[in-house]
């Protein structure tokens, strides 16, 4: 295996979920889906912190919203990532 190519969906995921605020995002959204507000307060950070961490996690298609009245609340739609994360953090021993 020398095809370079074939390790850019796996290097991708892995750099979306390299940072504390997207990786705490994504465990709290294994979960049940939540609205920026309550991510803001969960995560004890600014609104625009949050947005800007989904966005991240958005665009390698780890998270999606979906509008509900006023509010979109997101959810974690990627199994791989959910997979990833569980084993990752089960080696750390951090219970989800």
């Amino acid at each position: 295996m020398t095809n370079r190519d074939i390790f850019q969906e796996p290097v991708q995921l892995l750099k979306a979920l390299a940072h504390p605020v997207r990786m705490c995002i994504v465990v709290n959204l294994m979960k049940e889906c939540r609205n920026v507000n309550q991510m803001k307060e969960c995560l004890e950070i600014p609104q625009s912190t949050v947005s800007q961490q989904l966005a991240v996690l958005k665009t390698q298609g780890i998270v999606a919203g979906e509008r509900r009245g006023n509010e979109v609340c997101y959810s974690l739609i990627d199994e791989k990532t959910k997979k990833i994360v569980k084993l990752l953090l089960g080696e750390f021993q951090i219970e989800l």
